[in-house]
C-alpha cells in the first residue's frame, strides 16, 4: 500500500497517510486534532490550506468548499486524500486541558440494551481488547451492520469506567442507524467503533462555576463530565439544566437528583417545554435557555458554559448567554448535526468555535 508523508504546520510534525485515507482521519489517529464537525464534506469546519504537494479534493460539497478556495489550494480535511507527500497549514488550536489521545479502532460486546424512554435506548458495550482512554465529553464513531458510514454518539459514562462505553441513542424517524439500534440490536452482539473523537471537554484548569445546558440525548456528554468532576472533588458550583418536551421524554432524573443530594455544589434542573398544563409536573417549564435565564437572573458572568444538543437549542442558548455577559471564550458547544443541518447551516464567519 502506498504511504505518503503529511507535514503539518505550524507544528512541524510529519505523519504517515495511507492510500485513500483522509487528512482528517490520519491526523486524528496520530493524536493531532483538527477542528471538524460533520465529517462528510458538508459543513466546511475542517478547511485546511495545502502549501505543497498533490492531493484529491474528494467528495467535498461545492457549498462548503467554493471554487475560488479550491483554486487557492484549500481542501476539506475530512474528504481530501494525498497523491504525493503534502504539507498543510492547519488551524491547530493549543488547549492546555486537551490531552493528546490518538483515535483507535475498538470492538465492543453489547452487554445491555435498555429502554430509557419511549424513543431513547441506553446501550452498554464491554471492551474485550483493552480499555478506552478518553476525556469526559468526547464521542465515538459507531459502525453498524448493513448501514453505510458511521454514526457519532457521545460517551455517557465517565473515563474512570474505561472498560465500557455507554451510549444514549434516540430513534431518528427514518434513520437507518438508530432504526437498527432500536429494532435489531441485542445483548451479545458485537459492534466496532473508532474513538475517542472531538474536543468537547471540561476546561478544568479555568476553575470557577460550570453551567451545562443539554437538550434531549445531549445530556449524555454532560453526564460523563459531571460524574467525572464530582468523583474528582471539583468544589465550584455545577449546574445542569436538561431540557426535554414532556415527562415521558425525561430520563436520568433519579440519578441526577441523587447526585445533587450527595453533592451540595451540584444543582440539577430538568425543564419541560411541552408538558400539559394540567399535569402534576412541579418542576421547571420552558426551553433550556429561558430556564437558565430565570435561574441566573439573566447574568452568567464568571461561569463557563457547556452546551450539548440540537442546533436550534444551541443557537438559542448562545444568544441568551451572550446577552448575559458570557462570550465565546466562555462557551463550548457540541451540536448534534445531521447531514441536513450541515448542508443548511454553514459555519459561523464570526466565531471560531460557536
Amino acid at each position: 500500500m502506498t504511504v505518503h508523508k503529511l507535514t503539518i504546520e505550524p507544528l512541524d510534525e510529519a505523519i504517515d497517510v495511507a492510500e485513500g485515507q483522509t487528512i482528517l482521519d490520519a491526523c486524528l489517529r496520530a493524536g493531532v486534532y483538527l477542528p471538524h464537525a460533520c465529517g462528510h464534506g458538508l459543513c466546511g469546519t475542517c478547511k485546511t490550506q495545502v502549501l505543497d504537494g498533490e492531493f484529491d479534493f474528494g467528495e467535498a460539497s461545492p457549498f462548503a468548499l467554493m471554487d475560488f478556495e479550491r483554486e487557492e489550494g484549500v481542501v476539506l480535511a475530512c474528504t481530501a486524500t494525498l497523491k504525493s507527500d503534502v504539507t498543510i497549514e492547519a488551524d491547530v488550536e493549543e488547549d492546555p486541558d486537551a490531552r493528546k489521545i490518538p483515535v483507535r479502532d475498538y470492538v465492543g460486546k453489547v452487554v445491555a440494551v435498555d429502554d430509557l424512554t419511549h424513543d431513547v435506548k441506553g446501550v452498554r458495550l464491554a471492551l474485550d481488547d483493552g480499555p478506552i482512554d478518553f476525556q469526559a465529553g468526547q464521542y465515538i464513531n459507531l459502525f453498524l451492520p448493513g448501514v453505510d458510514g458511521s454514526r457519532a454518539f457521545s460517551i455517557a459514562n465517565p473515563p474512570s469506567d474505561a472498560a465500557h462505553v455507554e451510549l444514549q441513542i434516540r430513534r431518528v424517524p427514518g434513520g437507518a442507524g438508530t432504526g437498527y439500534i432500536h429494532d435489531t440490536l441485542k445483548v451479545g452482539d458485537t459492534l466496532s467503533f473508532a474513538g475517542p473523537q472531538g474536543r468537547f471537554l471540561v476546561r478544568k484548569s479555568r476553575g470557577g462555576p460550570l453551567l451545562f445546558l443539554a437538550g434531549g440525548t445531549g445530556v449524555s456528554s454532560p453526564r460523563s463530565m459531571v460524574l467525572d468532576l464530582l468523583a474528582e472533588g471539583y468544589g465550584e458550583p455545577i449546574t445542569l439544566i436538561h431540557g426535554v418536551r414532556t415527562k415521558a421524554d425525561l430520563y436520568g432524573h433519579e440519578e441526577f437528583e441523587a447526585l445533587a443530594a450527595r453533592h451540595p455544589n451540584f444543582r440539577y434542573v430538568p425543564a419541560l417545554s411541552s408538558e400539559p398544563e394540567d399535569s402534576d409536573w412541579a418542576g421547571a417549564r420552558g426551553f433550556v435557555h429561558d430556564v437558565a435565564k430565570g435561574l441566573f437572573g439573566g447574568v452568567f458572568e464568571g461561569a463557563t458554559a457547556y452546551l450539548c444538543g440540537p442546533p436550534p437549542m444551541i443557537e438559542a442558548c448562545i444568544a441568551t448567554l451572550m446577552q448575559g455577559r458570557l462570550f465565546e471564550k466562555h462557551i463550548f458547544t457540541e451540536r448534534f448535526f445531521t447531514a441536513k443541518d450541515c448542508a443548511e447551516k454553514p459555519k459561523s464567519p464570526v466565531f471560531r468555535r460557536l
